[in-house]
């Protein structure tokens, strides 16, 4: 099973500090003058009447994203989907195969070389999403800085906990009468 990142929705309280600390744990050159154009946070939180949580990639063992991608942009590396930005054409076929509504497509200046009098300037469309933090030492920034603990790395071990949690209050809560 590959890590990913959940959140609980109890105890989320919208401030959007994971998604300030996912573009600052991302530094892109831009990070000193964060404007709407350049905060680009690799998760996105959503807010509704009574509750609030980030949505974020889950790195699917058989990602939708992955089988999609006709670039082979979309990789699986130490149980993570990575993104290969210099293969993506942005197309967007992963934004559309993702069941979680984690991808999405945003706009990057494109480095080009001086042309004798001309300096071609432009922008590319690529895909993007949460990385888990894989290049940074302490993990997931998002996790790091939530102020209420909203949020949890879950691998395994969390996973099979939860779900022995789950099984014995199953099966404790049945009335006798039922067995």
């Amino acid at each position: 099973m590959n890590r990913f990142v959940i959140a609980n929705p109890d105890k989320c309280i919208g401030c959007r500090t994971c998604e300030v600390a996912c573009v600052l744990g991302h530094p892109t050159g831009a990070e000193n003058d964060l404007t709407p154009e350049n905060f680009h946070p690799r998760l996105k939180v959503i807010k509704g009447l009574e509750m609030s949580a980030p949505v974020q990639c889950h790195h699917c063992e058989n990602a939708p994203c992955v089988r999609v991608c006709p670039t082979n942009a979309l990789i699986y590396k130490d149980g993570t989907v990575q993104i290969i930005e210099e293969r993506c054409i942005g197309c967007q076929s992963c934004v559309l195969a993702c069941p979680f509504g984690a991808m999405s497509v945003v706009t990057k200046p494109v480095k080009q070389a001086d042309l004798g009098p001309l300096t071609v300037k432009g922008t590319v469309r690529v895909a993007h999403k949460c990385d888990l933090c894989i290049d940074v030492p302490d993990g997931p920034q998002c996790v790091k800085v939530c102020p209420t603990k909203a949020l949890q790395v879950i691998d395994t071990s969390i996973l099979e906990a939860k779900t022995k949690e789950k099984q014995e209050k199953s099966a404790f809560s049945m009335p006798p009468e039922a067995l």
